[in-house]
């Protein structure tokens, strides 16, 4: 281990495999206390032991938590709050890809569900542990795995839900743009209130993982195609490490990264009026 993040609490979200998995085996690594979130409860303990047995890092931890629910999310954050008093790295990291439309436990889009507002409703319920954790020298911060898929997406006001016409990558497109619009505006509003947290979204690459899979029809048949183009899952976890312990962005906030750069978002990404008008309506969905 190094003593990088020695002393620093770390909570990552989809940790049972893929980046998720390699960035909080990376943290352990670098001496942190580690919390990770999966959805079955067998499999989040296997890599709970696996993480502490190749890291060498005891203080790894684990919550276990269906995150497309608002309940579940909120249980998860009162459970990591119960036991722990500071936070000061959150990668929200958990998504999917759904080829058929579904309804989460809450009646929303699965995907927005999972990969929007479980993101803003976690980092909001840690909001306040974050804040207190960071310093004016060391910000706590706060990585959202988005995707390039953003730029082809569009935040549809009238049809979140997808309800009149749902299509799986444009859902997910939609779902990746959100992530980056409320990490610009969770960092505008913490830079308006002097708070000491960062937040930055980022591109993590076309990685082999499991993600796609479990799906059917023309979306598994794209993945078999353009699979063999894809990078390593440790290549692609490098730029949610790197926003999550690197001194070399400290006080760095707002951005959208890849390849472990700052990178130029699509237009639609970086509109104030539709990053505050999702928060609203996040906040609305999420009461």
């Amino acid at each position: 281990m190094i003593d990088r993040m020695q002393g620093k609490i770390s909570l990552v979200t989809g940790a049972t495999n893929g980046i998720g998995k390699i960035t909080a085996m990376a943290l352990a690594k670098q001496g942190a206390t580690v919390v990770i979130i999966g959805r079955n409860a067998q499999k989040t303990q296997e890599t709970q032991e696996e993480i502490r047995r190749e890291s060498g890092n005891a203080q790894i931890d684990y919550i276990v938590a269906d995150l497309s629910s608002m309940a579940q999310v909120r249980t998860a954050a009162q459970t990591f709050r119960s036991k722990y008093k500071q936070l000061h790295v959150l990668v929200n990291n958990a998504g999917a890809l759904f080829n058929e439309r579904q309804v989460s436990a809450d009646g929303y889009e699965m995907t927005f569900a999972l990969n929007h507002l479980n993101y803003f409703l976690l980092t909001h319920e840690l909001l306040d542990l974050l804040i207190a954790s960071g310093s004016a020298s060391q910000k706590a911060r706060v990585v959202n795995v988005s995707s390039l898929a953003h730029t082809g997406g569009k935040i549809d006001f009238d049809d979140l839900n997808s309800s009149k016409r749902y299509r799986g990558f444009g859902a997910y497109a939609q779902s990746k743009l959100a992530n980056i619009l409320f990490s610009n505006e969770l960092a505008r509003r913490m830079q308006q209130a002097n708070a000491p947290v960062t937040s930055n979204a980022l591109h993590p690459g076309f990685v082999a993982t499991g993600f796609g899979q479990g799906n059917s029809g023309i979306l598994t048949f794209i993945f078999k195609i353009i699979r063999p183009f894809a990078i390593s899952p440790e290549k692609g976890a490098e730029t949610s490490i790197y926003l999550a312990s690197s001194p070399e962005v400290e006080g760095v906030t707002g951005q959208y990264f890849a390849d472990k750069k700052a990178a130029k978002p699509a237009a639609q990404a970086t509109d104030l009026a539709t990053a505050q008008r999702l928060w609203q309506v996040s906040e609305q969905m999420t009461q």
